[in-house]
């Protein structure tokens, strides 16, 4: 919903989206912003599926691909960002007020490009 409030055409593909559904996806309508989001923890361990899924198509090496939520099972999540930038997302927000304000900030132009955007929840998030 905070995507659609910022102007996003999102195309949200639910809880537990496999890779290949998202690559799918990717090869027939390339978004310009793919948001992993995470609840359970896991998000360190299963994100980078997804950027290198992303990354690995030629028609979607440029688009951003962020990461947010719970993204380990001790709560702190700062000690995964190193790695998950190296993985290959853009960015990656932990839960919290200022983190929700750097997201907006970070992705809010790209909502002018009239592209499509993806959220796709890991494959464990429980919703």
């Amino acid at each position: 919903m905070l995507l659609e409030d910022l102007g996003f055409d999102v195309r949200n593909l639910g809880a537990c989206t496999e890779v290949a559904d998202l690559m799918k996806l990717c090869r027939t309508e390339p978004p310009a912003l793919v948001v992993v989001s995470t609840v359970n923890g896991h998000g360190h361990i299963e994100g980078p599926a997804y950027a290198g899924a992303v990354r690995s198509l030629p028609g979607c090496r440029d688009t951003k691909v962020v990461i947010g939520g719970k993204l380990g099972i001790d709560g702190a999540g700062d000690q995964h960002t190193a790695a998950l930038l190296a993985a290959g997302f853009d960015a990656v927000f932990s839960p919290g007020e200022a983190e929700l304000a750097r997201f907006r900030e970070d992705v809010a132009p790209l909502a002018r490009t009239g592209a499509r955007h993806a959220r796709i929840p890991t494959p464990t998030e429980v919703t």
